[in-house]
């Protein structure tokens, strides 16, 4: 029991006066004689006894009223522990991610959530409430209400680990106050470690939200798997988590058109495959039927029209192997002779090469210089004789020189699969035994470029240095073999489509995405991606022939989006939801100390209720001395 004014238990002292009054009889007494006293000597050892059981009786009756009286001033009261003496700090992390979308007992469990907390967390009471996408920090139910009701499933994705740092950073940086902590979430496995770590002020109750079902069906990817001269092959890859399905249809729009169905019969996983005109732009949408999580049911892509990379080769050598490479259909290719060159044509490329010149003249450097600069892409094929001081003028820009002509034969044996010209599918495996192409002769260079093929010893044949390719080996027949072999198509080619990044099929939200918009826009022009009623400006670099978009969080809604200038559509983007929320599988919780784990929110706020609730006592020392006034009233009147 504890004392909400314990300085007036001094009061208690005041018992001490009753004592003193009944203990020192103060009263004088007067003899009086009578003629037989054998009878009343008898009486008066008999009532002196009672008189002194009474007196005894109305002491301590009287003792334990001051004392309830003086202990009702004090108001009493009692609590599960001293947690009532510190200020408290009550946070909330709400997860509000798509996997919140399944179905529990009593409906989706993110609505369900919100209802709970509205019904158990006090109107006025001071809290923070965090989701993945918002902060509301020292407010109150009644003052988000609205905004808890109206809450929307995000493609935000935390962590476990990500949301609790993000949940204690809401704390004031106090030491003295008392630190709750309610995490709600399904706690859905993924790839962080959850260290649950708390200090004596922190206590954290974790509320694992649990869904009746864990089946789910996702489409989880589409990608072209074969191209002829009429058609296009486009692949659907569909996933399932729960019991196999013997007809599942899937759907194929044009826009708002259906122009093809299909079923599959699905255990873990499935594909099926839509064949597409190769010339039609296509605003397309895959969708599938599933009760369970709604956000994987559908996959935006789109086809647009086919933007050509402008290519320039300015020869000194033949070229034919460049012309095989750089066709018609997919690039704009020009061939120059290094002594008939039209400087005016350069802003227009995407991708010059130097095709084993001699001597670059310095106009020619310092419009490469600017060129690059810009944005373009440049390669660079040395020849056998080539002037050192103007090839270095121009690789200085790039961080390399070359060096001496090294008159040894050397073989091309080492494959840098983690370069981007090579880790987007351009080989299936790993491929350590091949038919290495050789070189007779090759430039000892300086750089601390990544290399994206390289000799037995180690030495760089291909490098990169921001937007150059450098070869440091002429590529004709009498020096090279590597225009036989099969790297160079792959190697050549993704340069090509390097320097000009036309739009995937779609992208996913959440991640850097970054690709060319081949335009060329007016003094403050800028490009917005629309749907709808959204318009989004995303980040955005303008070249001389290109604008370069990035984008990241935004947008954060699944759609085919217009790329726009002003009121100008140039062409369609297409955003997808990450796909990690689509396989239910949960981590294991289990409570320790400062730690509790519950499946009920109700229960939580119960036990914080229960545990800061304050049963004051003062009540019943009134009816106690209530109680002992009549006691006391009663032995003066009745004992005899």
């Amino acid at each position: 029991m504890q004392f909400k004014h314990p300085d007036l238990l001094y009061a208690l002292f005041l018992l001490l006066i009753p004592i003193i009054v009944h203990l020192f009889q103060l009263r004088k007494f007067q003899k009086v004689p009578f003629t037989n006293v054998a009878f009343l000597k008898e009486a008066t050892i008999q009532t002196r006894k009672s008189s002194q059981i009474k007196k005894w009786l109305i002491l301590c009756t009287r003792l334990l009223l001051l004392a309830a009286i003086v202990l009702a001033f004090t108001q009493p009261f009692t609590s599960k522990s001293d947690s009532f003496k510190t200020k408290k700090e009550t946070v909330i992390y709400l997860d509000n991610s798509f996997s919140l979308q399944a179905k529990g007992s009593q409906g989706a469990l993110l609505k369900r959530a919100v209802q709970d907390i509205i019904s158990n967390v006090p109107e006025n009471e001071n809290i923070s409430l965090i989701t993945n996408d918002n902060t509301y920090k020292n407010t109150t139910i009644k003052a988000i209400k609205n905004d808890l009701l109206q809450l929307q499933y995000t493609s935000t994705k935390l962590t476990s680990k990500a949301a609790l740092l993000k949940s204690k950073t809401v704390f004031s940086k106090q030491k003295s106050t008392l630190k709750n902590l309610v995490f709600i979430s399904d706690f859905q496995q993924d790839a962080s470690s959850f260290n649950l770590e708390t200090d004596s002020l922190t206590k954290l109750h974790l509320v694992k939200l649990q869904p009746i079902n864990t089946s789910n069906i996702s489409i989880d990817s589409i990608y072209v798997s074969k191209r002829t001269a009429t058609t296009i092959a486009l692949k659907v890859l569909i996933k399932n988590s729960g019991s196999p399905i013997e007809n599942l249809p899937v759907s194929l729009f044009n826009n708002d058109n259906l122009i093809a169905k299909t079923s599959v019969a699905i255990e873990n996983n499935a594909e099926t495959i839509f064949s597409i005109p190769i010339n039609e732009v296509i605003n397309g949408t895959i969708i599938i039927d599933d009760i369970n999580l709604q956000f994987d049911n559908s996959l935006y892509f789109n086809i647009n029209k086919a933007s050509k990379a402008n290519v320039l080769s300015i020869n000194a050598t033949n070229d034919s192997f460049l012309k095989r490479i750089y066709t018609n259909n997919e690039f704009n290719y020009t061939a120059a002779l290094e002594n008939q060159l039209d400087y005016n044509i350069i802003d227009q490329q995407h991708l010059i090469i130097l095709n084993e010149l001699d001597a670059i003249p310095n106009a020619l450097v310092a419009t490469l210089k600017q060129f690059t600069i810009q944005g373009g892409t440049l390669i660079v094929i040395p020849s056998k004789n080539i002037n050192k001081q103007s090839y270095n003028q121009l690789l200085t820009n790039y961080g390399s020189n070359f060096n001496d002509l090294l008159q040894t034969e050397k073989r091309i044996t080492t494959i840098n699969y983690a370069h981007p010209l090579y880790n987007n599918g351009v080989f299936e495996k790993q491929v350590s035994n091949f038919q290495y192409p050789k070189v007779t002769s090759f430039y000892n260079v300086s750089s601390n470029s990544a290399a994206a093929l390289q000799f037995e010893d180690g030495k760089p044949f291909l490098y990169q240095n921001n937007n150059a390719f450098i070869f440091t080996a002429p590529l004709n027949s009498e020096n090279s073999s590597f225009t036989n072999s099969p790297l160079i198509v792959p190697t050549l080619y993704n340069i090509g489509k390097y320097s000009l990044k036309t739009p995937n099929l779609y992208y996913t939200i959440g991640q850097e995405n970054t690709f060319d918009v081949d335009t060329q826009l007016q003094q403050d022009d800028i490009l917005s991606l629309v749907n709808n009623d959204i318009n989004i400006i995303p980040r955005q670099q303008y070249f001389n022939n290109k604008v370069v978009v990035n984008t990241s969080k935004d947008p954060s809604i699944a759609a085919t989006y217009a790329i726009k200038n002003k009121n100008e559509s140039i062409k369609n983007i297409s955003y997808n939801y990450n796909r990690d929320e689509s396989h239910l599988i949960y981590r294991n919780l289990s409570p320790s100390k400062n730690i509790t784990v519950s499946h009920s929110i109700t229960e939580i706020f119960d036990t914080l209720k229960s545990d800061t609730k304050i049963n004051a006592l003062w009540k019943w020392f009134v009816i106690f001395a209530l109680a002992l006034l009549i006691i006391e009233m009663g032995i003066l009147k009745y004992y005899k």
